[in-house]
């Protein structure tokens, strides 16, 4: 008879340990994970607000007083939900450390309670009902005709037609206001808006294509670009520079390079550009730019 050696089993309970303690650590690890990412989120989010300088956040403080209600409104709603935020990410990690000690402690199951569903069903409704109703101001006054400054809707500056993959402008001649219907001596240009500081201006907006978003960071301003209707769009710049104007709407494959600027300026400045782009405009190879201006005059 050929004899069969038998292997001596090893301690007792020795594979279910090693199988308890891979699982343990991987409970460990989903726990520590999960914790992990709101934490790295709110640091980044409190650097960002605490530093501006570092560009994390805002492209810089607002140039216009609109601007800065609408970053009020959005800090606002930034708290609300991160207070949400964070007490949903401790309970959720107190859960996960909890249930990570034990194997054999089962989870409760439960049909669900009326009590919390109606908690959780009125409370972010009167939430959303107090931002409906704080917001209704600052949101007419940006987007209804009706509450644009007085001055800014007699007369608009600017007429931006925005298409695949550029910002054409028209203006109108010195002395003379802006019609809908392009005239002789209107005035043109290419990604290059200019409007005076520390008064309200108006610009029409228009898409000669598909849809596009005219996007001034700096401002705060975004309005979409729709083919076939003209939006007014006002702000009113307390600062000089030169902001960033870009398609902030997927618009085909050379949308990276639709970028333009706006140039926010004294109003002798922007009387005297427009001056030199009548001249420009002018010009007919023979009499100087400057002659031509004066002829004008």
């Amino acid at each position: 008879m050929s004899s069969a050696k038998v292997a001596k089993p090893g301690k007792p309970g020795g594979e279910n340990l090693v199988f308890q303690r891979g699982g343990f650590t991987v409970r460990k690890f989903w726990c520590a994970f999960f914790v992990f990412w709101p934490i790295v989120a709110i640091i980044y989010s409190l650097i960002s607000s605490l530093v501006p300088s570092l560009g994390w956040w805002f492209p810089g403080p607002s140039v216009t007083e609109l601007g800065q209600r609408i970053d009020n409104l959005f800090y606002l709603i930034l708290y609300i939900v991160t207070a949400v935020f964070i007490g949903t990410q401790i309970a959720m990690g107190y859960v996960l450390w909890r249930a990570s000690h034990s194997k054999d402690e089962r989870a409760w199951f439960s049909h669900g309670s009326h009590s919390l569903e109606v908690i959780w069903s009125v409370v972010p409704s009167v939430i959303l009902l107090f931002l409906a109703l704080y917001q209704m101001d600052v949101w007419a006054l940006f987007r209804v005709q009706a509450y644009f400054p007085k001055e800014a809707r007699d007369a608009p500056i600017a007429e931006v037609t925005a298409r695949q993959f550029e910002w054409r402008i028209r203006y109108p001649a010195p002395g003379k206001k802006l019609q809908l219907k392009p005239q002789p001596d209107d005035l043109y240009d290419v990604n290059d808006l200019h409007a005076p500081i520390n008064r309200a201006v108006m610009i029409q907006l228009r898409s000669e294509d598909v849809q596009h978003s005219f996007f001034l960071p700096h401002l705060r301003v975004k309005q979409d670009a729709i083919p076939g209707q003209i939006i007014p769009i006002w702000f009113k710049a307390e600062k000089q520079g030169i902001f960033e104007l870009t398609c902030a709407e997927l618009c085909g494959w050379g949308h990276y390079k639709m970028r333009a600027q706006l140039t926010a300026e004294r109003e002798v400045e922007f009387e005297a550009y427009l001056k030199k782009l009548q001249a420009d405009q002018n010009y007919d190879g023979h009499a100087t730019p400057s002659a031509v201006a004066k002829k004008d005059e």
